[in-house]
């Protein structure tokens, strides 16, 4: 309960109709919990909302729409500095509605966490990073690289109201060792946070001694909404060889796109995330990419992110330039040490070489088929 300055807000809240064409085929649900029991979601909802301090819920932050995609240089600085994160920026969350993960992949199931957090508040995403390093976990690459995180983000406004989820991201050392309850005290008197939404397999707190049920209970009891979200399924007619993984339980998750990119399977790849995978390429030094007239091989080592197995891939894209205005489609051989780039049309390596520095970054969209 707060006292002195806090106040209790009692409000109606209608939730925005937001865009779920793909939902029907996704088969999912989630149940809305604020406090116990479960309720079910309807239409119209009341909400007890305590706020940290007295100020109305018009003065919260709205997060508007915008056009601007991660420029080339945010990309450059991926690159010197994969660790550095904008912790000091964490303020921004409160008044909000944070999900909780991991957020590896950026998948249907993380947009539907979303989805869920712009029907009550302005949505963002509260990451915990560092966590391999902490537990002595092997360093692999992520499958969305960092400079194009906020891309990917800004594509789920739409079904959103029209919101950008912004993401924020949190050490994970800095938490390790809260018990469940100082870690949403946490959230509350660190972050301002205003409402929490979780899977209902998310575990919390030292050792994960928290699950779902103890999510709700401590947030009840310190003023904030909790919203527990039922796992997105996947809807594939196969499974990649998922019986060896004994928390799968049929959800969508990273550990299936993981999966599915090692077998090359893009058109399964690309349900699983709701967009085509993206591969993002960076030039070693100021001289850019060494192009021939319609081939480019690129090494691996210039990868910012996870690429999919070695093999042949057509009905891909490549994207040019600091904002990707210049498509040219290819196809794309990958091997064990390089990545090759044929470009369909010979005709576009005049406008490919025009500007040095539209060479030194590469975005490969690939397509759904393997050839």
């Amino acid at each position: 309960m707060l006292s002195g300055g806090g106040c209790r807000l009692s409000t109606h809240l209608r939730l925005r109709d937001c865009d779920l064409r793909h939902q029907p085929q996704l088969g999912f649900g989630f149940d809305f919990r604020f406090g116990s029991p479960i309720s079910r979601l309807r239409r119209s909802l009341t909400l007890n909302l305590k706020p940290l301090s007295p100020r109305p819920i018009s003065s919260f932050r709205s997060i508007i729409l915008s056009k601007r995609v991660p420029s080339l240089s945010h990309c450059f600085s991926q690159q010197q500095d994969q660790r550095e994160h904008p912790s000091d920026a964490l303020s921004s969350v409160a008044g909000g509605i944070v999900a909780l993960g991991k957020f590896d992949a950026l998948h249907i199931g993380h947009r539907e966490l979303v989805i869920q957090a712009s029907k009550v508040g302005p949505p963002f995403l509260l990451s915990f990073v560092g966590i391999a390093e902490v537990l002595g976990w092997e360093p692999r690459a992520p499958i969305v690289a960092k400079c194009d995180r906020k891309r990917v983000l800004s594509t789920w406004a739409p079904y959103c109201g029209n919101m950008v989820p912004e993401e924020f991201e949190i050490q994970f050392s800095s938490v390790r060792k809260l018990t469940p309850r100082e870690f949403v005290e946490k959230l509350l008197k660190e972050f301002g946070v205003r409402g929490v939404v979780a899977g209902q397999n998310y575990r919390f707190g030292y050792k994960a001694a928290g699950d779902a049920t103890e999510l709700v209970k401590l947030c009840e009891e310190y003023g904030m909404g909790a919203y527990i979200i039922k796992s997105v399924m996947d809807k594939n007619p196969y499974n990649i060889n998922m019986n060896s993984d004994s928390k799968d339980r049929g959800q969508v998750s990273s550990t299936r796109v993981r999966r599915a990119l090692a077998v090359g399977d893009m058109k399964y790849v690309s349900k699983l995330l709701g967009r085509q995978h993206r591969l993002i390429l960076i030039a070693k030094d100021e001289e850019g990419f060494p192009w021939s007239r319609h081939k480019l091989s690129v090494p691996k080592s210039c990868m910012l992110n996870l690429g999919p197995k070695e093999g042949l891939y057509g009905k891909c894209y490549l994207l040019l330039g600091d904002e990707g205005d210049l498509v040219v489609p290819c196809s794309v051989v990958i091997d064990t040490s390089y990545i090759h780039i044929e470009m369909d049309e010979v005709g576009r390596h005049d406008d490919i070489v025009s500007s040095k520095q539209n060479v030194r970054l590469l975005r490969i969209e690939f397509g759904d088929m393997e050839c």
